[in-house]
């Protein structure tokens, strides 16, 4: 079992034909560094939109930049800091000065796992201003300039999770951040008038240094092999044992701004292997 996080191939990106799909039209994407973050941006400037990749992570996302531009792609990184008012005023700022905001996917997420009564205050703070407000805010400065294009259109994909459905102990903020998210793309939606699409996306666990970085711990933890920790506490309730790769969870977010989902209207695309519905 392969437990590093794979390569982005062209081979592997989702590539559809779409009017949107244009170097005059802006997608902004955030976690851009690493992940599934680091592989919408690629997949994003794959299908010939002009990325706007943000990113805390200045080194990993300069990575993602040449990634994309060496796969025939345009792509600009401005590294961000989510936390920050004044960095997510510039980064849309910047985005406009590329060209038409059609598009942004909010992907960044940290992960603090403890129980509530002992959880700090101080991670709950970061995890809710980087998972839940920051999405909030940079919709809030989108959707405007979305309104304002040629067809008055636009659409925001939010990450969700597997634990937008259900929870699980020790991931108190994790579950309300990601149950956020839906609450957020379904209120997009409700707002958008039929033409400012929402949606989010719920996976299992995928191959990301987010997910990958807890198996060594866990393996020693439980005195199991790392393969294990996959299949048997990870995937324990899934009826693929099998982890999700970050270029196909980037393909559902392709899909999922295209014409193709026209009636993803502040739904949710739940691709979890089965975790949540054959439990």
């Amino acid at each position: 079992m392969d437990l590093n996080e794979p390569q982005i191939l062209n081979q592997d990106i989702l590539f559809l034909d779409d009017p949107w799909f244009t170097p005059e039209n802006v997608c902004i994407v955030t976690g851009a560094g690493t992940g599934i973050g680091r592989a919408t941006a690629v997949a994003a400037a794959a299908n010939n939109l002009m990325v706007l990749g943000l990113d805390i992570n200045e080194q990993e996302g300069k990575k993602t930049q040449k990634i994309a531009r060496d796969l025939g792609g345009q792509m600009v990184f401005l590294q961000t800091d989510l936390t920050r008012d004044t960095d997510i005023e510039n980064a849309v700022q910047e985005a406009a000065k590329l060209g038409t905001v059609k598009v942004l996917f909010n992907i960044a997420g940290i992960q603090h796992i403890d129980s509530i009564d002992n959880f700090p205050m101080e991670q709950y703070d970061r995890m809710q201003a980087i998972m839940l407000r920051a999405p909030f805010y940079l919709s809030k400065l989108t959707i405007p300039l979305m309104k304002k294009s040629q067809d008055g259109g636009g659409a925001v994909g939010n990450m969700a999770s597997a634990h937008a459905h259900i929870t699980t102990k020790n991931k108190a903020v994790y579950n309300i951040t990601k149950f956020g998210l839906r609450g957020l793309s379904q209120s997009i939606a409700a707002e958008g008038e039929g033409k400012i699409r929402s949606f989010t996306l719920s996976t299992g666990y995928v191959k990301t240094p987010l997910a990958l970085n807890q198996i060594p711990a866990q393996a020693e933890q439980r005195g199991i092999s790392r393969e294990e920790v996959v299949t048997e506490v990870m995937l324990g309730h899934s009826r693929v044992k099998e982890m999700m790769t970050p270029v196909e969870a980037a393909n559902l977010f392709i899909f999922g701004v295209s014409k193709h989902a026209k009636q993803l209207m502040g739904s949710d695309l739940l691709f979890d292997g089965g975790m949540v519905l054959t439990y």
